[in-house]
């Protein structure tokens, strides 16, 4: 199929990688032109799994443009996954995905064929099929039937694992404008995914209430499971490793997601479960679930900051290992190493960092108060104490590499200790204590 995405950043470009690498003919368009002139002549433009594997399977079916009037006429099928920052009241703004209806809809009017509009990017409810169709229709001078499709298909993916998650998703959500149109989207992904996931196909609201609604429910796990971890601290003998095994096993309850360790963070989970509780309050409905999960993720932060505290005095050197959000990626947006860095700081201590990936990024966050090791081991070397934050697989053998004796708190629970090693672990959740001196 002929098939266009606009908007190619770390989403976007993947899909776009993805569609092409299986056989789609594909047109990536973004506006920045020295962006669009650069892709195609290296290597990937950022570091994300299988992304240069994607790239080099698509060969000449994928192509890019900063021209809307091109992808309107070498496409069937539209994709629009740009950014939708949150605004001050915590919803999502509309400005770049408005920005695109104006171009793609003014390229639209002088097409004749039929050609289907996709948002990708997250919007709150009642956005699809109130100001971005009101938006699409002006411009292209259409109205959504016979000639034009509009469709809501958000990616339930994460950074690091974009690839993976786009081949082989747990199932694929649609809001259609009507049948043909849904069905034309889905025709995309029947030779795009591996593994025949369930297609749910709705209207637009229902469609945007179930996307932020997976993910504030996912959230709500996490700090769920982060709650248990935190009692688990404080209960001898208690584990929350053992404790969520059990849970997990329930099948209305479920493994995944639910390991008491950090706080979530990225540019989904936090900001959808804002979201969520911003779209209750605007209609008179009570988030309290949402609301609490949002506080208890706060506090994670605070608990961390305890366990370093109750172990080494202010003005102690600190490791503070991870920066980015989650592994495999460098993004940090809403990182909770950053985050503990700058409080650690803010409070007197001496903190050194490490990320393998997210190191330079960090580095333009934290400042000059904080510095940053080249790596993990050297961080270890001139720190009092460490904590893991972002489970990256090269801290797990750390004890077979420390230099000298160190206490390494392992929110995780990722280290193996080696014989004879020199590093004293600290699992949190574990009923060690967060905020108790280990007497191990």
């Amino acid at each position: 199929m002929n098939v266009s995405v606009v908007g190619l950043g770390k989403l976007g470009l993947p899909m776009a990688a993805v569609f092409a690498a299986k056989g789609h003919r594909v047109v990536g368009l973004d506006i920045d032109p020295a962006f669009v002139a650069s892709l195609g002549q290296g290597p990937a433009p950022f570091v994300e799994p299988r992304l240069q594997e994607m790239l080099d399977a698509a060969e000449s079916r994928l192509t890019f443009t900063t021209d809307y009037v091109r992808v309107a006429a070498e496409s069937d099928v539209t994709f629009i996954i740009v950014p939708t920052p949150s605004d001050a009241s915590g919803a999502f703004s509309n400005e770049h995905v408005l920005a695109v209806m104006e171009q793609l809809g003014a390229a639209l009017k002088e097409k004749k064929a039929y050609h289907a509009v996709v948002v990708t990017s997250t919007v709150m409810p009642g956005a699809t099929g109130g100001v971005i169709r009101e938006t699409l229709e002006r411009r292209s001078g259409r109205r959504l039937g016979s000639d034009l499709g509009l469709c809501y298909n958000p990616e339930f993916v994460a950074l690091g694992s974009v690839v993976s998650n786009m081949l082989r998703p747990d199932f694929l959500l649609i809001g259609e404008s009507d049948t043909k149109a849904g069905a034309l989207v889905a025709s995309v992904y029947e030779t795009v995914c591996e593994n025949a996931p369930p297609v749910r196909r709705m209207n637009f609201v229902n469609a945007e209430l179930t996307k932020i609604s997976v993910n504030t429910f996912v959230t709500t796990k996490i700090s769920y499971a982060n709650m248990l971890a935190d009692i688990c601290d404080r209960l001898p003998d208690a584990d929350v490793d053992v404790v969520a095994e059990a849970l997990g096993s329930d099948t209305r309850i479920g493994r995944k997601y639910l390991r008491g360790a950090t706080g979530f963070g990225g540019p989904c989970f936090p900001r959808d479960n804002v979201a969520f509780a911003t779209l209750a309050s605007r209609l008179g409905a009570r988030a309290d679930i949402a609301e609490s999960t949002h506080a208890l993720n706060r506090y994670q932060i605070d608990r961390l900051e305890s366990a370093v505290a109750s172990r080494v005095s202010k003005g102690a050197s600190v490791a503070v290992l991870g920066m980015a959000y989650k592994p495999d990626t460098p993004v940090i947006e809403e990182s909770q190493g950053v985050m503990l860095a700058q409080r650690l700081a803010e409070r007197g201590y001496r903190v050194i960092v490490h990320d393998p990936l997210a190191g330079a990024a960090a580095a333009r966050v934290l400042g000059p108060e904080v510095r940053h090791a080249a790596s993990a081991d050297e961080a270890l070397r001139d720190a009092e104490i460490a904590v893991i934050v972002t489970p990256w697989t090269e801290y797990a053998s750390l004890p077979e590499r420390a230099s000298r004796p160190i206490r390494i708190i392992d929110c995780w629970r990722v280290l193996e200790p080696a014989a004879g090693s020199l590093v004293e672990p600290i699992w949190l959740g574990a009923g060690r204590g967060a905020s108790e001196p280990s007497t191990a």
